[in-house]
């Protein structure tokens, strides 16, 4: 086939579209207060069905929360945090590669100046982190379950599931902030929701349409070049 052949035209087309929506996602983390209709979030969550899991086991299971029952969530989950008494959630171990290390450090530097916070500014930062149990204010906030029993394996497949969500949101012109600092507060979202024993708290997501004038929204996180993380063969 040649660069003219109408199969690969369209494919070129396809490929341009996919690429400018997963290059456009980003972490949202102010939001406009406009609604986002059910059947909308129905239907990202439609598509992201159809991510990839082991032997089609599926794993994730979610809950949507809008309008007062996220209100009383975040409420509750605000003076968990105020409190102060839950144990810490490390995101990451202590002996965190360096060069992991450096881009986390790097992201902390961005943010935080972004919101005009001094990184030694602890009462601040803290403040800050409670702005997530309130998913930035965004419309529709999602949290997310999974069997305790189930190993890495499934939480791989878990990550592709979250990806397709915020693809499928992105290209419906909404954004999205995942969000790990919901699981130091698993033990109030687990009452809050009833869930049953052995599920396990993943992460949460907000869902909205994202405040295009805040600065914190456009904050140019680097990546690495393909040839320092990948190694090519044969």
């Amino acid at each position: 086939m040649t660069k003219a052949d109408p199969v690969v035209a369209e494919g070129d087309a396809v490929a341009g579209i996919v690429d400018a929506v997963i290059r456009s996602r980003r972490a949202v983390r102010a939001f406009r207060p406009t609604p986002v209709p059910r059947a909308v979030v129905a239907d990202i969550l439609s598509v992201a069905r159809c991510a990839p899991s082991n032997s089609n086991s599926q794993p994730w299971r979610v809950h949507v929360l809008e309008g007062d029952p996220k209100r009383r969530l975040s409420e509750a989950l605000m003076q968990a945090h105020e409190r102060n008494e839950l144990p810490p959630s490390p995101h990451f171990p202590a002996d965190l590669p360096a060069e992991c290390a450096s881009r986390q450090a790097d992201f902390g530097a961005r943010y935080y100046a972004a919101l005009g916070i001094d990184r030694k500014d602890l009462s601040a930062r803290y403040r800050q982190s409670g702005r997530n149990l309130c998913f930035f204010d965004a419309p529709v906030g999602l949290l997310f379950t999974i069997d305790s029993r189930l190993t890495r394996h499934s939480w791989a497949d878990y990550g592709m599931f979250l990806q397709t969500i915020m693809i499928a949101a992105r290209a419906r012109g909404l954004d999205t902030c995942p969000q790990v600092s919901f699981v130091r507060y698993e033990p109030v979202i687990s009452q809050f929701l009833g869930l049953p024993s052995g599920q396990a708290l993943v992460c949460g997501m907000s869902l909205g349409y994202a405040e295009v004038e805040a600065e914190v929204n456009d904050l140019g996180m680097p990546r690495e070049a393909v040839e320092d993380f990948a190694v090519f063969w044969g």
